[in-house]
């Protein structure tokens, strides 16, 4: 019943028209204009914060000042891209689907969704960008939408990385799933499938080598540059993985080292104490000044 009745509902439509981004950070941001960019959706933006929409408003008109001085964004291209951007999440009340990149928090998403199921149209396909919590535990959240939810992890940064990780929770319905891989064709990107168990494929393989590698710190077998270096030279990585862990924020890669430790059980996912400090002590990468390497020099 509920398959037939989004096939039928997207068939009218013409697939999917607009899209709501939740969060205003590098991820959201990166979503929404491939959204409007690739796939010509008008995009709405939903963040409680004021300055990170500022933050999303220079992020997209520097990425389009540098397309156009690519000659890959012509200036007519640019002014049509559609954004808006609201505080209020009741601002999706005509979405066709939403791409939620909140936080990485069970609770922060949970409540978001319940907002969600109540206000977007019973259409909407409600995607998120997690990269570690569980697709079925958040579709659990809304059993009565749960055929709706989808994992959708976008790579950082989202305009030049082309993949996107799709992940089906147990509820997720066939149409929902197909439509999603269509989006995301429209987007530009590739897609692979993982299966809906912690870290899917790519955070169950990178984030372990980047706690190892901090752990080779904590241990003094090497120092950042001659770790970095090794890995970089020896295995033909573009960079190395502590200046990878400093781009995507070491709260981040706790973040999810916790999720893999806590929902696997395996001691190997332990998180490096080290890592532990340096987010505790506020240095968690490039976009705060300071990670394994100093930035603010």
């Amino acid at each position: 019943m509920h398959m037939h009745l989004l096939r039928r509902h997207f068939s009218s439509l013409g697939g999917v028209k607009k899209l709501g981004v939740i969060g205003c950070g590098q991820m959201g941001t990166g979503i929404g204009i491939v959204g409007a960019r690739h796939a010509g959706l008008e995009v709405t933006f939903v963040d409680p914060s004021s300055k990170q929409q500022d933050s999303a408003k220079s992020m997209i008109s520097g990425w389009c000042e540098k397309e156009i001085a690519k000659a890959r964004l012509t200036e007519s291209e640019r002014d049509s891209m559609k954004f808006e951007f609201s505080t209020d999440l009741t601002s999706l009340s005509d979405v066709d689907f939403v791409v939620e990149a909140a936080t990485e928090n069970f609770d922060i998403k949970s409540k978001i969704f319940q907002d969600l199921a109540s206000i977007t149209p019973a259409h909407a396909i409600l995607g998120t960008n997690t990269s570690s919590i569980s697709i079925s535990k958040i579709g659990g959240v809304i059993p009565e939408r749960a055929h709706q939810v989808i994992g959708m992890h976008f790579m950082n940064p989202v305009p030049v990385m082309t993949l996107v990780e799709v992940i089906r929770g147990i509820q997720t319905d066939d149409q929902v799933y197909a439509e999603t891989l269509n989006l995301a064709e429209k987007m530009g990107k590739t897609c692979t499938t993982a299966r809906d168990v912690p870290g899917f494929i790519a955070n169950r393989l990178l984030m372990p080598y980047i706690n190892e590698a901090a752990f080779a710190l904590y241990e003094g077998i090497g120092s950042v540059e001659d770790i970095d270096k090794t890995m970089k030279l020896g295995t033909n990585v573009p960079m190395g993985p502590l200046t990878l862990a400093d781009f995507i924020g070491l709260d981040t890669c706790l973040a999810i080292m916790r999720v893999l430790h806590q929902d696997l059980g395996d001691s190997k996912y332990r998180p490096c104490p080290l890592l532990v400090n340096y987010v505790n002590a506020g240095y968690v990468g490039k976009k705060s000044g300071r990670g394994f390497y100093n930035y603010s020099k």
